[in-house]
């Protein structure tokens, strides 16, 4: 029989990420934005052209637009603290105490630093756009929402996945993110660096999270929370 991707054995902590992940995302974040702030000209002329092609394809193509429309709303703002909400509901009625805490930090930490950076910095958002949106657009909201998700899953999941659940979560998890965006850049609601501002705040804030609310690794039958087995003495 083939194995099987999950490793009932291991004890459902969250993942201890590589520090250098959250560290390499936040500088590669912070250029990006001094290069949007600065109104760096190859950069403008990148977002400019992609936009247009992405125009010219929605404006020939108004059905698929229609239906862009309906699946971007299923990231919004409010399904991700929905989300949130019921996840750190559920984890912390089964003991997994760590876990709750680190999904209730990505549910306010994400949409609390976006908002701040739209209310702070000015950034339009193309011009007639096929959604109508007034409000400054760096970095995506809706795609720093995808991309959190996938990373608190996969930060949730890796400690109890083998190498084919890993592979697996990985996979979904990068076209969860890089189709939301896609979605933003489409309705022309996003610049496309604004997308890729979410993508890196997303791989930034939760590895950032999850280093803080990982702790020790418990033993292995021991749940996130649990008490210690007591040692039994050798015969």
């Amino acid at each position: 029989m083939p194995a099987s991707p999950f490793r009932p054995e291991t004890p459902p902590v969250v993942a201890r990420p590589s520090p250098v992940l959250p560290v390499a995302a936040a500088l590669a974040f912070l250029a990006l934005l001094g290069l949007v702030l600065s109104g760096w000209a190859p950069l403008d002329r990148a977002d400019e052209a992609l936009s247009e092609r992405f125009r010219a394809y929605g404006t020939a193509s108004p059905d698929v637009i229609s239906a862009i429309r309906v699946a971007t709303d299923v990231m919004a703002t409010l399904s991700f603290l929905a989300l949130g909400l019921a996840g750190t509901v559920l984890l912390a009625a089964g003991r997994r105490r760590r876990a709750a805490g680190l999904c209730a930090a990505v549910t306010v930490a994400v949409p609390v630093l976006w908002s701040l950076m739209h209310w702070a910095l000015h950034r339009p958002r193309p011009a007639d756009g096929f959604v109508a949106i007034d409000s400054n657009g760096f970095p995506s909201g809706h795609t720093s929402h995808a991309a959190a998700t996938a990373v608190l899953v996969a930060m949730l999941l890796w400690p109890r996945l083998g190498a084919a659940g890993r592979a697996l979560v990985a996979v979904l998890g990068a076209l969860l993110a890089v189709g939301v965006g896609l979605t933003r850049v489409a309705l022309l609601a996003h610049w496309p660096s604004d997308v890729l501002g979410g993508w890196l705040l997303g791989l930034a804030v939760v590895p950032a999270l999850a280093l803080a609310f990982a702790g020790r690794a418990a033993p292995p039958g021991a749940g996130d929370g649990a008490p210690r087995p007591a040692q039994r003495a050798n015969s």
